[in-house]
């Protein structure tokens, strides 16, 4: 063989490993997308802008929230599905896009499991039981008014099959109550209705509860994590209470399918990293979310347990949106 023929030869060698492996030597060679399937404002946003704005000075380009709302988060992850698997789309996935919707939606435009893959779940986002004055000033004494009214007490909600209708249920099948589901077309409404007494109670994040409850409109009774959170260090878990349950919605880093795995390690270490940030911490800290980082691997058994989780509930109401 002539040193001409071998130079060839192993130049040829070394394109075909530069082609077997170029993601995580060109990743990320442009801005990042990172599209969140809920309206601008709201805690899913916040937290996921916190977040990109850490994660891109680490990256070397910057992470661009996308926001692309609708059908539960559907629109945004149908979206997402269909761009280049290469790390420059990310998602913003949750127990709605993929645990209640594939479980209520028959024709659902995308399938959670074989279109994405995990890349870390990086927030848990515990529920508050917030109740009008004059139903109960803790937990044991609402749960007695709500068993000796049966159907009578209302809860609301930020639509059917939402997360927040979810967590009541598993909390009501748990304390052997009843109560009349009221939804609504989304949080900010269900949340007005709550403070003018049109409704009993709701589940809702951390940091709107704090925010409703610190003037005495409503009242703070549990918290769903598995541990107090920071900004409602007074209010006790539902464990604290005898309720062997946490009631929350958490959101992760989903990626295309066929996303090269050492991408999928990359963006997995970066978020990590990011979270370490003091001036996210504080943005998670407000809107009372607690930061956590998982593997691709862990990521996705959480996401399947979650769905195991959900179906429970979804079978037991027979709930459909389609």
């Amino acid at each position: 063989m002539t040193a001409f023929a071998t130079r060839r030869r192993l130049l040829g060698a070394g394109a075909a490993m530069a082609l077997a492996r170029p993601a995580l030597a060109a990743f990320p060679d442009q801005p990042i997308r990172m599209v969140v399937p809920w309206n601008a404002g709201g805690a899913t946003d916040v937290v996921s802008r916190a977040l990109a704005t850490a994660m891109a000075p680490i990256l070397g380009q910057p992470v661009v929230v996308d926001n692309r709302p609708g059908a539960n988060g559907g629109v945004g992850a149908q979206w997402a599905a269909g761009q280049r698997p290469d790390g420059h789309t990310l998602f913003v996935a949750s127990s709605e896009t993929h645990g209640v919707n594939p479980l209520v939606y028959s024709r659902l435009a995308y399938d959670p499991v074989a279109d994405f893959v995990p890349i870390s779940i990086f927030a848990d986002g515990p529920f508050a039981l917030v109740v009008r004055n004059g139903v109960g000033d803790t937990l044991p004494a609402f749960v007695a008014g709500a068993k000796a009214q049966p159907g009578r007490l209302t809860y609301a909600s930020w639509g059917i099959g939402s997360t927040s209708q979810i967590a009541a249920v598993r909390v009501m099948q748990a304390a052997g109550i009843d109560m009349l589901h009221v939804p609504y077309t989304g949080a900010a409404p269900a949340y007005t209705a709550l403070v003018a007494g049109q409704v009993d109670a709701m589940f809702m994040n951390a940091g709107p509860a704090e925010s409703l409850a610190k003037d005495g409109r409503v009242k703070v009774l549990a918290i769903g994590s598995s541990t107090r959170v920071p900004l409602l260090p007074n209010v006790p878990t539902l464990r604290e209470q005898g309720m062997a349950l946490d009631a929350s919605n958490w959101f992760g880093l989903v990626a295309p399918a066929r996303t090269p795995a050492e991408v999928v390690d990359r963006v997995a270490t970066v978020s990590a990293e990011a979270l370490r940030n003091a001036a996210a911490q504080e943005v998670f800290r407000t809107q009372g979310i607690l930061p956590m980082s998982t593997s691709p691997d862990q990521a996705r058994a959480f996401i399947a347990a979650d769905r195991e989780r959900v179906g429970v509930v979804v079978r037991s109401l027979n709930l459909r949106l389609d």
